[in-house]
């Protein structure tokens, strides 16, 4: 509550993001903090991780005393590592510490590879209600080039039990794969599209430092092929009746991803888990924290309740780039007084920007509106760059 450099006259919506960090095998494109168990999460260890995560959340409380939770995300590595019972364990302990609204959405990542039958009904009996499924391809050939612990078969056996159990879910789709061809990322969007999934992400296979692609890189589709894939993509999803409202998802009439649309407005979230990140808002100032990312220091840490590595206050300057990088990812962009809600600045903050990006046929030019153009929406990096502090 001490004075800060802005003054928010009300909180945003608040989400919770939790991580579970482990995968049966690391992805050679993988940038997150995900780590390797090849034979999976034993009992002893998940009970110990939710142990940390349950402390985590205790000592997070004074900070988010008596706001509702609107959406929770399970995220990782690979969730679904962790049985439906566990699941069931970590959903009951959230519920106890924190207020959740009436039907908050609550998603969990699954990966084909640690599919069974009958796991995702479990999950749903367990308290999830949107379930993310990790596809990247039907291929078999391009999974095993990117490294996957699945198979095609195994991916569509996946979806269509998630199809059976969920009354919304996701498919998570990447392109530009090694030697992929237009053609191939045509079938596999035949192939996804052919379970009329109410929620559809995509996205471009990039090398990103630090992971063995970085050190070994694939041969990979040029721009102008990546550019003709996406046009694909956006062509045949809206053909199909989806609704491309965010730059990398599509989702059918009442199927957006509640948690996400709470990121790109620029809502708060907290996070617990190894390496998760938190936003806060607080009257006179917003506070960014990170946990710790390794595993087993993360839960030695929690448990004494020093689950945060190391956090800081966003500076003012630094706001408007914040806000713009989750804003203008949405199609439709978000309303200019979101901006005075969520950052506590007045709009002169961010005036000559706009008119830049108007002038430069970046922006639309509405005066109650910050949207990208379709031209803004295809160069978005340059769009958001805007914002960056002079």
């Amino acid at each position: 509550m001490r004075p800060g450099l802005i003054q928010l006259s009300s909180l945003p919506p608040l989400a919770l993001y939790v991580h579970l960090p482990w995968c049966l095998r690391k992805c050679p494109y993988c940038d997150f903090n995900s780590h390797e168990r090849q034979q999976g999460v034993d009992e002893e260890t998940a009970s110990r991780y939710l142990a940390a995560l349950r402390a985590d959340l205790e000592a997070a409380l004074p900070l988010v005393w008596g706001r509702p939770i609107v959406s929770v995300f399970i995220g990782g590595g690979t969730p679904s590592l962790f049985s439906p019972r566990q699941v069931e364990q970590l959903l009951s302990n959230l519920r106890a510490l924190l207020p959740f609204e009436s039907g908050a959405e609550i998603t969990l990542e699954a990966n084909p590879g640690t599919f069974e039958r009958g796991r995702f009904r479990d999950y749903r009996t367990a308290g999830v209600t949107r379930l993310s499924i990790g596809v990247q391809s039907f291929s078999d050939a391009h999974l095993k080039a990117l490294g996957r612990v699945h198979d095609g078969d195994q991916a569509r056996r996946a979806v269509a039990e998630a199809a059976e159990c969920f009354e919304t879910f996701n498919l998570d789709l990447m392109y530009a794969l090694p030697g992929q061809t237009v053609q191939e990322l045509q079938a596999d969007l035949g192939t996804a599209l052919a379970f009329a999934p109410p929620h559809l992400s995509v996205y471009h296979l990039t090398i990103e430092p630090n992971t063995r692609f970085a050190l070994n890189p694939p041969t990979v589709p040029d721009d102008d092929t990546a550019s003709d894939m996406l046009d694909c993509i956006r062509d045949r999803a809206v053909s199909s009746g989806m609704e491309r409202y965010e730059v990398s998802a599509y989702a059918r009439p009442g199927h957006r991803c509640a948690h996400n649309l709470n990121y790109w407005r620029f809502g708060d979230y907290l996070g617990i888990g190894a390496g998760a990140h938190s936003k806060l808002s607080f009257p006179h100032r917003i506070l960014r924290q990170v946990r710790w990312r390794e595993p087993r220091t993360y839960m030695e840490q929690a448990t004494q309740g020093a689950a945060v590595s190391n956090e800081h206050e966003v500076g003012r300057a630094d706001l408007p780039f914040e806000f713009a990088l989750n804003a203008l990812r949405l199609a439709q962009g978000v309303p200019l007084s979101l901006f005075m809600e969520r950052t506590g600045l007045p709009l002169s903050a961010i005036r000559n920007a706009m008119n830049q990006g108007v002038s430069r046929g970046l922006l639309v030019a509405e005066a109650a509106q910050i949207c990208a153009t379709a031209q803004g929406f295809d160069f978005l990096s340059d769009t958001q760059a805007l914002f960056l502090p002079a």
